[in-house]
């Protein structure tokens, strides 16, 4: 995708404070220190769009981010982190299950795991959630570069067996080669050309798609 303009729009934590509904949105969700904020910034071709830290835990906001402004990326909080106050850990949960719920802009979760983790009990709680609201799902499995080529297979076994999704529902991704960037955003475009609602202009044109 040709990527002519991000913008940050603003941060929320309830539904009263989110934008207005009139773009489609694509979010982002994942354990914190899993690459969510390197994976949004490589997609972008922009190096600092979402901040990322040496600390873990520190995104504790919904952020919602502009795309050429046709459509919004959606940057939700990093959960799992236990070095955080109890009162944040707390509020992760009701929050983000309250944005996939109701959020009648969202075409798909983009859900990310670390190639070196198995999944844990809030992957799978989010994997329910995503499946109870009927929100399309975009696995991506990142840090790839993190292992060797040998020991891929071995570790994505583990998470297909953990998360019960098939092998073939993972895209791979590496934020230092940025392998993989393209068959995501071509996974982005599929979802947000599905919503019919918003095909008469349509939220690029061809010209635009990444290429084959």
């Amino acid at each position: 995708m040709k990527i002519s303009s991000t913008e940050f729009i603003k941060s929320a934590t309830r539904p009263g404070n989110y934008p207005p509904v009139e773009l489609p949105e694509i979010a982002f969700a994942g354990r914190s220190n899993v690459g969510k904020s390197s994976l949004i910034n490589v997609l972008v071709n922009r190096r600092n769009l979402v901040r990322t830290s040496s600390t873990p835990g520190r995104t504790q906001l919904i952020n919602f981010f502009s795309v050429n402004g046709k459509f919004n990326l959606v940057d939700l909080p990093g959960y799992g982190f236990a070095k955080v106050p109890l009162a944040v850990k707390k509020a992760w949960g009701p929050m983000i299950r309250t944005y996939l719920e109701v959020r009648e802009s969202l075409k798909a979760v983009v859900f990310i795991l670390d190639i070196r983790r198995v999944p844990r009990e809030e992957d799978i709680s989010m994997l329910d959630w995503l499946e109870e609201f009927g929100v399309p799902t975009i696995p991506v499995i990142t840090k790839i570069d993190k292992v060797n080529r040998s020991q891929r297979e071995k570790q994505i076994k583990q998470i297909v067996i953990e998360s019960g999704l098939p092998r073939d529902a993972f895209s791979l991704f590496s934020a230092q080669t940025k392998e993989g960037s393209e068959e995501i955003w071509e996974r982005i475009e599929d979802a947000l050309i599905l919503d019919t609602s918003f095909s008469s202009e349509g939220p690029w044109n061809d010209k635009d798609r990444a290429p084959d």
